[in-house]
């Protein structure tokens, strides 16, 4: 994607390290961060400097890369895969691409494991961008059969899943980029998602600088929209889906899952297969929810009239908050899965049929 005509992917490596874009800046000011180190890698994923599992995935892969340039021994790679492994809980493609590096690594010796570190951790990034760009190609057809029906497409989506979330081209957005350089008349509700706003900060942000029509609007306010016939589709992401098909991401989305069928939406999730955890049949049991700190909750940021960018506290003093970051959303409430393979339903032999090979 493009930032004031210049083309960026949310990580790349640098000549001194490696460089990511800071989301917890967005949308009011566009900053890189520069990562050394490998406990800076750390830092970038538990403060949502980075964001979105599969760009989640990408940056503990480089951070296992700079931790390997300090440091190659046995001893230093068992620190780096624990301490970027317990960065976030949630998100699977955190698992996944440290495990995939381990494999790569543990067989070397420890003089060609920078080296390699570096090669697979590229190689990730550059499968995610394919595997994106795949979901939004096989996406497409969805919205391209309710614009031949009704003409404009309203579609709402929660939190950000887009290329910010990845490291280009997104996953639920993806379909909407491509539909829109297709020239299909299309509009987006955005869900403000908060505690942390990604949807009225980030997905805006993306929407608008790609000239994607679109309005944001409280979280509550999804389910009145699709009873006024105001929303034709919802696509959104995912950080962890079960072998089973369950989903979990951003906390709102169960809600709107809840909605959809009972006003005839259709309720779509996009992920790329590094998304789905082969080990886990029961989301609700199974898969941890992230508990965040509640001043998440309580505070807010935002831009002034005059451009001071402040932190408030919108809560009553002395309340306790809660903060769960995620919620499940049971398979049968999911029209479906948007893969870098095609579409299927969401179920265990949906993607079992998808992913063959993957699939223990």
């Amino acid at each position: 994607m493009k930032i004031n005509g210049k083309h960026f992917r949310t990580i790349w490596p640098d000549a001194d390290g490696v460089r990511v874009i800071d989301q917890t800046r967005l949308p009011f000011a566009f900053e890189t961060v520069l990562l050394r180190r490998c406990d800076d890698a750390a830092h970038a994923i538990r403060s949502m400097i980075v964001r979105g599992a599969p760009l989640i995935g990408a940056t503990a892969a480089w951070g296992v890369v700079l931790a390997m340039c300090v440091d190659a021994s046995d001893g230093a790679l068992e620190d780096a895969l624990r301490d970027l492994g317990g960065t976030r809980p949630t998100a699977i493609n955190l698992r996944w691409s440290l495990e995939r590096v381990a494999r790569t690594l543990w067989p070397l010796d420890p003089d060609a494991r920078a080296e390699a570190a570096a090669v697979e951790a590229q190689r990730i990034c550059d499968e995610d961008v394919e595997m994106c760009c795949a979901i939004g190609v096989n996406g497409l057809p969805l919205i391209r059969e309710i614009a031949a029906r009704k003409g404009r497409v309203n579609i709402l989506t929660h939190c950000n899943a887009g290329w910010l979330a990845t490291v280009d081209y997104g996953t639920a957005l993806a379909p909407i980029y491509l539909a829109a350089d297709a020239g299909v008349d299309l509009h987006v509700w955005v869900d403000e998602t908060r505690p942390r706003n990604q949807g009225a900060s980030l997905t805006a942000f993306e929407l608008g600088g790609h000239g994607v029509k679109h309005t944001i609007i409280a979280d509550n306010a999804g389910g009145h929209y699709m009873q006024h016939g105001l929303v034709d589709l919802v696509i959104v992401g995912t950080d962890r889906v079960t072998a089973n098909g369950d989903v979990a991401n951003k906390i709102g989305t169960y809600l709107k899952a809840l909605a959809a069928p009972d006003n005839n939406v259709p309720f779509y999730v996009a992920l790329p297969s590094s998304t789905i955890d082969w080990t886990i049949n029961d989301g609700l049991r199974d898969i941890p929810i992230e508990e965040r700190e509640g001043r998440e909750v309580t505070h807010i940021t935002g831009m002034t009239d005059a451009g001071h960018i402040e932190t408030l506290r919108i809560a009553a003093p002395g309340s306790d908050a809660a903060n769960p970051a995620f919620d499940v959303t049971p398979a049968r409430l999911v029209t479906g899965f948007i893969t870098e393979r095609g579409i299927c339903s969401a179920t265990s032999e949906g993607l079992r049929g998808l992913f063959p090979d993957m699939a223990p």
